[in-house]
């Protein structure tokens, strides 16, 4: 079995991660939602859904964003609609940026 990547996380992420989770959990449990009526919605195992509720970072993003959308925890801060035209704005300016960044490999001198 392959030795886990030991991956270091900032505060930040950690503390937004257990937030996310806290919110997931909270909503659940004001739905009257049981844990596994919940991974069985979103179609994860119970096991996932609480290592998601307490903010581990390993877990799939799809699988967290899923069972946010289930219990109504808002991404975002927007609904579907502002979702939708934040990323079409996103692809639009993604689209007149340049396809990748590189590094100049030298510097010229053109002091003549």
């Amino acid at each position: 079995m392959p030795k886990s990547i030991t991956r270091a996380y900032s505060r930040y992420t950690r503390d937004a991660a257990a937030l996310l989770g806290a919110l997931i959990r909270e909503a659940r449990t004001e739905r009257k939602l049981t844990a596994q009526e919940l991974a069985d919605r979103a179609g994860i195992s119970r096991g996932l859904l609480q290592r998601i509720e307490k903010g581990n970072l390993k877990c799939e993003i799809g699988a967290v964003f899923e069972a946010a959308a289930i219990v109504g925890v808002k991404l975002f801060e927007a609904d579907e609609r502002g979702i939708s035209k934040s990323l079409y704005q996103a692809k639009e300016k993604l689209a007149l940026l340049p396809k990748a960044v590189r590094k100049k490999s030298k510097t010229i001198n053109d002091d003549f």
